[in-house]
């Protein structure tokens, strides 16, 4: 009778245990599937829209309780954006100087931001142009070359400035036709609306209805940096620096790369 008693003692306190650990289990997986949903926006150049896309993708699948939500444009009215307060968690900018405008304004914190990646300047005609432009200084046989308007877009603020450190531009100004930024010149040159534009290689690279005819030196404009910093007032800071950070790791750097663009880490 001791026996079986002890038998079932023994029985019971095996059952208690499993169903204990069983809650237990229950309990953190019901924690994690209610963990609350939290959405970041990032205001980005419009050249980082595809290598981005990828990048969220990967950064979603490891961290599905954080939805990224994109705002492309260009640099310039994306900083101003910020500047009058629209809601952000990220700036990642073509350009240091509007970068650097939202630090001086104490709208980023130095500490931080990061100067991620580099670009390349190019020019690119329509795929089945005759008109024979192989380099910057056919321009003058294009009736219309689309650039960025320099004020807001940085992909023509450089472009402008080599033209005219290169001594072209007083030559073509008048047959300029200005974008609202860097994919809008791409799309001109794509529907031949005009016979050349000036782009960044990365977003070249994506069109299959444009040849890079020729690729600007380095030393006619200012260095093509795209830096990148939390916004102070992000509502989400702890989210806002994972995504910051991840966006620096070796898989993210090696998508950035893939599309064309230089590390600078």
């Amino acid at each position: 009778m001791k026996k079986q008693y002890l038998l079932f003692f023994s029985f019971m306190v095996l059952f208690l245990s499993l169903a204990g650990c069983s809650n237990s289990d229950t309990g953190e997986e019901n924690q994690e599937g209610t963990e609350e949903k939290v959405e970041l926006t990032i205001s980005a150049a419009a050249s980082l829209q595809d290598s981005l896309t990828d990048i969220e993708a990967s950064f979603e699948k490891e961290h599905p309780n954080v939805l990224v939500n994109f705002n492309f444009g260009a640099s310039g009215s994306l900083q101003q954006q910020i500047s009058q307060g629209a809601p952000a968690d990220l700036f990642f900018s073509a350009a240091e100087d509007k970068f650097d405008k939202l630090v001086q304004d104490e709208l980023i914190e130095e500490k931080n931001g990061i100067d991620l990646v580099g670009n390349e300047l190019v020019l690119v005609v329509p795929k089945d142009s005759a008109l024979g432009i192989k380099s910057f200084n056919d321009l003058s046989e294009a009736d219309k070359v689309s650039i960025g308007t320099p004020e807001s877009v940085p992909a023509g603020k450089y472009a402008k400035e080599s033209l005219e450190n290169t001594g072209i531009w007083k030559n073509i100004e008048e047959k300029v036709v200005y974008a609202k930024d860097v994919r809008q010149v791409l799309t001109y040159v794509e529907t031949n609306n005009v016979d050349a534009g000036i782009v960044y290689k990365t977003d070249a690279l994506v069109s299959e209805k444009v040849n890079i005819v020729d690729t600007a030196d380095d030393n006619t404009h200012d260095a093509i940096i795209y830096p990148l910093g939390v916004v102070k007032d992000t509502s989400h800071p702890k989210e806002a620096k994972l995504f910051y950070d991840y966006l620096q790791n070796e898989k993210s750097m090696s998508i950035f790369e893939e599309y064309g663009f230089k590390g600078l880490k």
